[in-house]
């Protein structure tokens, strides 16, 4: 097995969107905002390669919405999905799966693209599967009015009707297994039955966070998104999930911090905590 991690760009969202009820005053030493109480966010995904697959973990908000849209997320940098494959001698056509942890449009919007010449929207990766699973693609599909400006249908609906559309049948608690070394995590306090992949991988455990923990600002136990549809079962799914993460030396790889992409934690007094943050290469070749 290798991993790769891959940059598809920068956005920025409401800082106090991300850090709900934490003041401003303790949030901003964490990741200052700009003028317009913005705070920059990567959107930051991975590549498994494995027993002839190649699955790419998430795909970023893609490039197919109008200028409007991406106008109220201010994308910037440098890296881009193809980009960041291209580095590494992939093409998109080498995708052969697609897992995506939730339907949100910053997780899953570079899962389809407009073509043109067929006045229609198609997957971007045309010879992959692309996973999720039953509970959430109910939930996604038939929204609720607080996620219905995250689902957008555009990015959802193609996958069905593009026949590549699997569904892995979750365990409601504890972890799946999907592949050898890759298991699933289910958390249902962000939205309803995101996935976390959870991979055994040179002799450490990894946890891809997604939005259960979108940066290594948010380990603290209070410091929830207000972003999240059920914020006491989040608080509830953090708590075992950072006991667990102590007792079994997980690493934490984190989607959406724009400074780290990986940590490792450590319990204080004041309860678990960032003990350090690495770069992927410092751990991995």
């Amino acid at each position: 097995m290798k991993i790769y991690p891959i940059h598809t760009g920068n956005f920025k969202l409401d800082g106090g969107a991300m850090f709900g009820v934490v003041p401003k005053s303790i949030w901003s030493r964490v990741n200052p905002a700009d003028e317009k109480n913005m705070c920059t966010w990567a959107m930051r995904c991975m590549l498994v390669e494995t027993d002839g697959r190649l699955i790419l973990i998430d795909t970023g908000i893609g490039n197919k919405q109008s200028e409007r849209f991406f106008s109220y997320y201010f994308l910037h940098g440098n890296h881009s999905l193809d980009a960041s494959l291209n580095e590494l001698g992939f093409h998109r056509d080498d995708i052969t799966d697609v897992f995506l942890t939730h339907l949100h449009f910053d997780h899953c919007g570079g899962a389809i693209q407009w073509n043109s010449s067929k006045d229609g929207y198609e997957p971007a990766f045309p010879n992959a599967k692309f996973w999720s699973n039953s509970d959430h693609w109910k939930w996604a599909t038939e929204p609720n009015p607080r996620e219905k400006a995250s689902f957008l249908s555009e990015n959802i609906l193609p996958i069905q009707e593009s026949g590549q559309l699997e569904l892995i049948n979750l365990n409601k608690s504890g972890l799946t297994e999907w592949l050898p070394g890759f298991s699933v995590l289910r958390v249902d306090g962000h939205t309803d039955a995101q996935m976390l992949p959870v991979i055994n991988y040179q002799g450490k455990t990894m946890v891809f966070c997604a939005d259960l923990l979108p940066s290594a600002g948010h380990i603290p136990l209070p410091w929830v998104m207000a972003y999240d549809t059920r914020p006491l079962t989040s608080m509830k799914e953090k708590d075992q999930f950072l006991q667990d993460a102590i007792n079994k030396d997980y690493l934490l790889f984190f989607e959406h911090d724009a400074y780290n992409e990986l940590g490792s934690l450590v319990q204080t007094e004041k309860g678990v905590r960032i003990s350090e943050t690495f770069a992927f290469r410092e751990i991995f070749s």
